[in-house]
């Protein structure tokens, strides 16, 4: 039987990538295309970027629960053939906020097939996290279309992924009630949780007093855990020949520390508006079919 359904898979992945590439060819540049693109682009607003690109075709879209730092929440999910496009949902189908874009050829998915949840991780450079379909049927038409968009993608840039390196996915805070470094402090109100943003991990203050530049994530040194800062320190000393005793390469991250406590704050602040109230967070995922345009080209969204 694992045979069979091995066997069903990929020609239903080789029909995908059929589909994928004959509707890119056909609606590349087409009125109807654009129509559906500006049409996101409506619904995000002028808080969102334009999406408009001579190469880009919308695949699909539908609404998938996300693993904020609180709880699920459901997002709307747009698959473009090069970007996956986020956002949380204010009026379904009329407005959206705050709009994520994920460049497709710096992405992989991880399955979890033995959820039974119908959960899959999305692994970028900036972010990574958690999405949960409605269905197991509906998991695999998103991974299976995601998956083409990145091979297709690849294929045309030529670019290898291998040495990508790509954000840890955050932990949910409910998941733990103590620091999971020191597993002393308990969290509080005066007690607060943060996360690493290295290995993602969730820890107290006095555990991650340290900031470091991760390039991937941000521009300025963001928030990382006692363990994470060592790592990162000794493989930079490595890196530069650089195994001098006393402070020597710490001095300079202590001052980042010290001069970025502000950033740290604000830093935090802007990874938890995502998480932050939607006016339908209630929305049930149940209730929405995902549409792929690679199965339905005649449908304007």
């Amino acid at each position: 039987m694992d045979s069979e359904d091995s066997i069903i898979q990929q020609q239903l992945q080789q029909q995908i990538e059929n589909n994928l590439r004959s509707m890119v060819d056909k609606l590349v540049g087409t009125e109807e295309n654009a129509k559906r693109i500006a049409n996101v682009e409506n619904c995000f607003g002028v808080s969102g970027v334009p999406l408009q690109n001579p190469d880009r075709v919308l695949v699909g879209e539908g609404v998938l629960n996300k693993l904020c730092r609180k709880k699920l929440k459901p997002r709307q999910i747009f698959l473009f053939n090069d970007i996956l496009v986020y956002g949380s949902i204010i009026i379904k189908k009329k407005k959206y906020a705050r709009q994520h874009i994920i460049p497709l050829s710096n992405v992989k998915i991880e399955d979890y097939p033995e959820k039974e949840d119908h959960a899959w991780l999305i692994r970028s450079p900036t972010k990574s996290f958690m999405l949960y379909a409605a269905s197991e049927t509906e998991k695999r038409e998103w991974i299976n279309h995601i998956n083409m968009c990145i091979k297709h993608e690849l294929d045309k840039k030529g670019n290898s992924d291998s040495n990508i390196e790509h954000a840890a996915p955050w932990l949910p805070d409910n998941l733990s009630n103590q620091c999971m470094h020191c597993k002393k402090t308990q969290f509080t109100v005066i007690n607060r949780r943060h996360h690493c943003r290295k290995c993602g991990l969730i820890v107290c203050g006095s555990c991650s007093k340290n900031n470091y530049l991760l390039t991937n994530i941000s521009s300025k040194p963001v928030r990382v855990c006692d363990k994470c800062f060592d790592e990162l320190t000794i493989r930079d000393r490595m890196a530069n020949n650089d195994f001098g005793l006393g402070n020597g390469g710490n001095s300079s991250s202590n001052g980042q520390q010290s001069s970025n406590h502000h950033h740290n704050s604000s830093i935090e602040h802007q990874n938890s508006k995502d998480d932050s109230s939607d006016s339908d967070s209630n929305l049930n995922i149940m209730d929405f079919k995902p549409t792929f345009y690679s199965q339905q080209s005649s449908k304007i969204y």
